[in-house]
């Protein structure tokens, strides 16, 4: 295979296409964190009777914080695979 004949994050439509759909799977991922935190949010609530604000900010970044960052290192996983740069890596050699 020639060295040039992958698209990869170098041609500009194709970067523009693969950070779209990193961007479109980020929308949804948020999405998913919203309803996971409003979810434990009315469980802990449920449990525990009314929640100070301390207890929901720290649902807010725990729960939340930890699906956004999973979603985004798997995102800039399936980027990276996507546009052939964990390829690259063997065609250096």
């Amino acid at each position: 295979m020639d060295e040039h004949s992958h698209k990869g994050l170098g041609d500009a439509d194709y970067a523009r296409f693969a950070w779209a759909r990193f961007r479109t799977l980020m929308a949804w991922m948020t999405l998913a964190a919203a309803i996971c935190v409003a979810a434990t949010i009315v469980v802990m609530a449920h449990v525990q009777g009314p929640l100070h604000l301390a207890t929901m900010l720290g649902i807010i970044g725990g729960v939340g914080g930890s699906v956004m960052m999973a979603a985004a290192l798997m995102g800039l996983v399936f980027l990276s695979s996507g546009t052939g740069h964990d390829e690259d890596v063997e065609r250096i050699d």
